[in-house]
């Protein structure tokens, strides 16, 4: 049974906005901050350029092959099944997937003990299953609630970047007299938090995914994958620069709701209302992740690829999900989500994503050298191939960096 067309470009745009910022600012902002320090808004900068060139590669090869197994078939289609490359780029985007949701859950339980006292175990499993339950339920369902609660969470950073202004109003000056990275170790800081910050970014593979769900995505999938990372990068930019411009940092980044703790210290209904939007922002970045996972299982056991059970590619026609799928993610996810530290979370995140988006990269770049379709974007051959080499040297860095025991 295929999958329903419920989702539109605003739907899009929502979906993406959500599951990125959901990640990267309310989750790993605190563990930038932690590394980069006032050199945050560059470690962004630098993730950000990453990024964009992948991003790009995915609007043009997305609305290529528009299928919810996103990069397996676009590594497929470009290098057939040697070396049983497709079958890489899906396990990896899975682990990627769902150690994200994991990483997303955590920050979540974090959150929520920044003003109710309550068991970890209990709050892991209560986001988790809520989750996942909402993944069951339908793409239309789980959209809407994207859409609602990712409103909620751009007027809760207007709110945040308002109450920081004066940090945001500060920063340049310590950028302009070298503070910014001036200390011991603080270009290898930059560079450490830009990895992590590279997590911030890993939404718009899960955009690509939601191809068969999508009407029209030969032209919304490229426009949506392009506002999204306009938005995010904007904000990114804007929210690292305010808390880089204080003087509490330190604070900041051993706080549980960094964000929250930023813009409100005192205890009072602001810092409640603030406190429980993040909440709904993150459970909203957990679904996509779950979304996304389950999908690509989906996709994996539907085409019977390396060893997945062929129960995983059913989709029940009640709900119109893959229910097996989305099952057996959800408790993978509940397990790292008990027992994994954010930050190792995180940083595990990024590396199988770089693989994945590095492999996208070359995809593309040598589908286009084939044939290049009209009724998709033509973007210049430059695009994959400076995404590719960005990836593969951002790679190189970070191992680089665990090696010497400066990015942990």
């Amino acid at each position: 049974m295929a999958l329903a067309r419920s989702m539109g470009l605003g739907n899009l745009i929502f979906y993406g906005t959500g599951t990125i910022l959901g990640a990267g600012i309310f989750v790993v902002i605190g563990e930038v901050m932690g590394r980069a320090g006032p050199g945050a808004p560059l470690a962004y900068a630098v993730a950000g350029l990453v990024a964009v060139f992948t991003a790009l590669s995915f609007a043009e090869i997305g609305a290529r092959i528009p299928t919810a197994g996103g990069a397996i078939d676009y590594v497929e289609e470009a290098f057939g099944t040697a070396y049983r490359l497709p079958s890489i780029a899906g396990y990896m985007l899975i682990v990627a997937n769902i150690v994200s949701g994991a990483t997303i859950a955590t920050g979540f339980v974090s959150y929520l003990g920044s003003f109710v006292d309550v068991p970890h175990w209990m709050a892991t499993l209560a986001i988790v299953g809520l989750v996942g339950g909402i993944s069951i339920a339908g793409m239309k369902q789980s959209a809407w609630f994207m859409t609602v609660t990712t409103a909620l969470g751009l007027v809760t950073l207007l709110v945040i970047l308002w109450l920081s202004r004066d940090g945001l109003i500060a920063w340049p000056a310590k950028l302009a007299s070298g503070e910014a990275f001036s200390g011991a170790g603080a270009w290898t800081g930059i560079l450490a938090g830009a990895f992590l910050a590279i997590y911030s970014f890993i939404g718009f593979g899960d955009m690509a995914q939601t191809a068969e769900e999508l009407e029209k995505p030969k032209r919304n999938l490229p426009r949506g994958i392009v506002v999204t990372i306009l938005i995010v990068f904007a904000f990114y930019i804007a929210i690292a620069a305010a808390l880089g411009g204080r003087d509490d940092i330190s604070a900041i980044a051993n706080a549980d709701a960094p964000l929250v703790y930023a813009a409100v210290q005192e205890e009072g209904t602001l810092q409640m209302v603030l406190a429980i939007t993040s909440l709904l922002v993150i459970v909203n970045g957990a679904l996509t992740q779950v979304v996304a996972a389950s999908r690509l299982m989906m996709d994996m056991g539907r085409d019977h690829r390396s060893g997945m059970p062929g129960r995983m590619g059913k989709v029940s026609e009640r709900t119109d999900t893959p229910i097996v799928s989305t099952l057996v993610t959800t408790a993978i996810v509940l397990a790292l989500a008990l027992f994994i530290p954010l930050g190792t979370l995180a940083s595990g995140t990024s590396l199988a994503i770089l693989i994945v988006f590095a492999m996208v990269n070359a995809a593309l770049w040598r589908l286009k050298k084939v044939d290049q379709p009209e009724d998709v974007p033509n973007l210049w051959l430059a695009v994959p191939v400076l995404g590719f080499v960005f990836c593969v040297l951002t790679i190189i860095g970070q191992v680089i960096l665990w090696t010497t025991g400066m990015g942990s």
